[in-house]
């Protein structure tokens, strides 16, 4: 099996002193594991950082057992946060929840957009709030649409609008912007509201059903925000 193919690296571990095993996730093959010969190196680690976009090579004996990769660099995205350390450990969270979510050589060009759509929404001032819709669009093409807009339910309080969920246990309170997209008043506790809803529902829905863990690095980036 050989192709070629445009991708975004999603992880990477060392594998022998001179090699490294990294996932990414392509254009037309979904995610895929492969073994990067001299990923140690000066002369390839630097542009090895997650969330780079790459070409990839990709040479395989069979289906069964694991490939190689040979790669350039197409675009050296990560480095431009080394200096803003939200954004930074954003793309290491954002890039964790590709790799744990999908599925190996499934085919997905619309995640493979949302990929580059999220390095577009760090160029955003308000990247936050923005990416927190891109993690919901996530979830929902993966099959996972926490369909808010049609679950909570309104109350108006001292002419305040006020959105919420009521289950037979608890009232949760949702950010208004989570429902009104016109909502331009959003501050950071709002905002720290709404990462944690997502986290939340990841947990319930998807990672505990499978017996999986939130990811540290989501718990840290939220931590940065604070």
């Amino acid at each position: 099996m050989n192709w070629d193919d445009s991708a975004y690296l999603v992880s990477k571990n060392r594998y022998s002193e001179n090699s490294i095993i990294a996932e990414v996730f392509t254009e037309n093959h979904g995610k895929i594991s492969g073994i990067i010969f001299g990923g140690t190196s000066k002369k390839i680690k630097n542009y090895l950082q997650i969330g780079n976009k790459i070409y990839v090579n990709y040479n395989s004996k069979s289906v069964t057992r694991i490939g190689y990769f040979k790669i350039e660099i197409l675009k050296a995205l990560t480095p431009l946060y080394f200096d803003e350390n939200q954004k930074l450990s954003c793309i290491t969270s954002a890039m964790n929840l590709i790799k744990l979510l999908t599925a190996e050589a499934q085919s997905n060009k619309e995640i493979f957009k949302l990929i580059d759509k999220f390095f577009e929404i760090l160029t955003y001032e308000n990247w936050i709030q923005k990416y927190i819709f891109w993690e919901l669009e996530l979830l929902k093409l993966l099959g996972y649409d926490l369909e808010l807009k049609n679950m909570v339910k309104k109350e108006i309080v001292d002419s305040e609008i006020n959105y919420f969920v009521k289950s037979s246990t608890e009232k949760k309170s949702i950010p208004n912007f989570l429902i009104d997209e016109t909502n331009l008043d959003v501050n950071l506790k709002n905002l720290l509201k709404g990462l944690k809803l997502v986290s939340d529902y990841l947990e319930k829905s998807i990672l505990k059903p499978n017996n999986l863990n939130l990811p540290t690095s989501r718990t840290h980036f939220i931590s940065l925000l604070k």
